[in-house]
């Protein structure tokens, strides 16, 4: 596999989808090749299905791990406003609070938004725009104060990268 996750592993967090779409991408993805390749596969998904939460993730995860960061990045903020669209809230984080979406509610739109602002500051770390970063970091504390989605461990390699 091109990837080191299946696409559809991330569909139970993201819940929207249509199982089909998202077995489909899998197995175009399985059927070998590169990097470029798997990054075809991903455009061209989302060329034909612009709202493919698993497509977006796959894509932002493949650029980011080739330190792509400025695509990496134009492709979460796609997603935000994908998932801010499919969720029917506002897609500027900053307007956001503890009660403008159902961000507890792990198979949502909510979800994934809040997944993908996590990749942003992660992204907008490795790009030393720490301010960016650790307001962002404070919002999703806000939004998500149980840490569902995991945004305590970027705080720490942000953290980690201050003190250094």
């Amino acid at each position: 596999m091109i990837l080191d996750f299946l696409v559809k592993e991330v569909l139970l967090p993201f819940g929207s989808e249509q199982p089909g779409p998202t077995q489909r991408l899998d197995a175009l993805l399985s059927t070998g090749g590169d990097l470029t390749h798997a990054e075809q596969v991903l455009r061209s998904t989302l060329e034909s299905e612009p709202d493919a939460f698993a497509a977006y993730f796959a894509l932002y995860k493949l650029l980011f791990r080739q330190s792509r960061l400025p695509e990496a990045e134009a492709v979460v903020r796609k997603a935000l406003a994908v998932g801010a669209g499919q969720g029917g809230f506002c897609s500027d984080w900053q307007d956001h609070s503890a009660t403008s979406a159902p961000w507890s509610t792990v198979n949502s739109p909510a979800h994934f938004y809040l997944f993908s602002l996590k990749a942003l500051s992660f992204i907008l770390l490795r790009q030393g725009r720490m301010a960016e970063c650790r307001s962002i970091l404070d919002k999703i504390a806000e939004l998500d104060p149980g840490d569902l989605i995991g945004a305590s461990v970027i705080r720490a390699y942000a953290d980690g990268a201050a003190s250094a």
